[in-house]
């Protein structure tokens, strides 16, 4: 097969047997560099989106996919939820009510946030799969007064099984006003994530009414479950514009990506600047490029005059010296990208191998590695990771291979 006069000769340069061992040296170290910053930027993003991936799930067991609410919601939200019902995207829907109270249990205090809910309407809106939420609902919903506490919660407050409490409107706390005070019967524990857990309690819908009858801004919202979360936003707009537009009493629309906003913005920020100080390593392994073919250049000057004098053109002299660092760094993206997947693929399995051997060869190590941790690659980060390593083993090409292009034949064959 022909194959281009650059690249044969770049081809050539690279994969035949170097004599001299420092500039062979570099090469692989050079390689290795590219390769070692691509699987560790791999296997830091595989991480941190498993990372982010958990968070969004434990959040969404107690943040709606979307919220609606108005003062017109609060007085009819079945028309609203049919209103949402009608588009596809929606699978259910459900009313609550959202205020601050004080939680008192044998003399301890903690304020939290009680959400009132319809068990029957909930149940098909949650986000925390299994039947023992689902019997949790039913029971709450067959309780006069009864509550469901986050498991943190009732361990803070030291309840460990059917309890009696009282709440305690946050308003009627302030006016000093203890009347508004009403028992409540524990009812059982649920898993509200790791954002809900210690401050977050259900009670019936109507109970939550009648307790925060004086607090004017708890109102009724509308709760709704999307089948796509990372279309929460575009489903949110679509029902707003296709019947409330220009409506006076038309609602205000949260996905949960807003509700959310700061914590996803800075986990979103921290994945960033990761990812760009890993890529320094990238940027090392490409120096090495450089040094390696500054050698190189200095080392061929005379092929490289000789192949001037029979007709190759700087442009294609420049070439030959692209093609010889892109192996280089070609090679190093792939070995890493190949590793950096196995790797974040298998990381936890790995951790818990570290884990059981140090625990077995020292006694009473007791070390314990996080071996819940999960991974989630995404293929078009993997090919952003390889494309940018690419670019800049090609950046660090030119310049020695621009030097390549501008020797003269007639200075370096002089004294040949």
């Amino acid at each position: 097969m022909i194959k281009p006069f650059s690249l044969f000769v770049g081809l050539r340069y690279t994969l035949t047997r170097k004599r001299n061992f420092l500039l062979s040296f570099v090469s692989l170290i050079s390689m290795l560099g590219v390769s070692l910053g691509v699987l560790i930027l791999i296997v830091a993003l595989s991480v941190m989106n498993g990372s982010i991936g958990t968070m969004r799930n434990e959040a969404l067991k107690s943040v709606p996919h979307v919220t609606m609410s108005s003062a017109a919601i609060d007085e009819n939200w079945q028309l609203y939820a049919e209103h949402a019902n009608a588009d596809a995207n929606v699978l259910a829907s459900a009313p609550f009510l959202e205020a601050e109270a004080n939680i008192r249990y044998q003399g301890i205090n903690s304020f939290i946030n009680i959400r009132g809910v319809s068990p029957s309407l909930e149940s098909q809106v949650i986000s925390n799969p299994g039947k023992r939420y689902q019997d949790l609902m039913s029971l709450l919903e067959n309780t006069e007064n009864g509550i469901i506490l986050g498991s943190q919660l009732a361990a803070s407050l030291g309840i460990y099984g059917s309890a009696e409490l009282s709440l305690t409107p946050l308003n009627s706390l302030l006016e000093r006003d203890l009347s508004a005070a009403q028992g409540f019967t524990v009812v059982g524990f649920a898993d509200f994530g790791f954002y809900g857990n210690g401050s977050t309690a259900l009670i019936n819908l109507r109970q939550a009414e009648l307790l925060f009858i004086d607090d004017a801004a708890a109102n009724i919202s509308l709760r709704l479950k999307v089948a796509d979360i990372f279309a929460a936003e575009t489903v949110a707009n679509r029902i707003l514009s296709d019947n409330f537009d220009g409506a006076a009493d038309s609602p205000i629309i949260i996905p949960w990506n807003e509700a959310q906003a700061s914590l996803f913005n800075a986990l979103s920020m921290e994945k960033i600047l990761t990812s760009f100080m890993l890529l320094m390593i990238v940027m090392i392994g490409a120096v090495n490029i450089v040094s390696t073919l500054v050698m190189v250049v200095s080392e061929k000057s005379a092929d490289i005059a000789i192949l001037r004098t029979m007709g190759a053109s700087r442009g294609m002299i420049l070439r030959i010296f692209i093609v010889q660092g892109l192996i280089a760094g070609a090679l190093g993206t792939l070995i890493g990208a190949v590793l950096g997947v196995i790797l974040a693929t298998n990381i936890t399995a790995l951790s818990l191998l570290v884990e059981r051997t140090i625990n077995g060869v020292f006694e009473g190590a007791n070390v314990y590695l996080i071996s819940h941790l999960q991974t989630t690659i995404v293929w078009s980060e993997v090919v952003l990771v390889c494309v940018a390593a690419l670019l800049i083993s090609f950046l660090a090409t030119l310049y020695p291979a621009y030097r390549a292009s501008r020797i003269q034949p007639a200075e370096v064959l002089r004294y040949e």
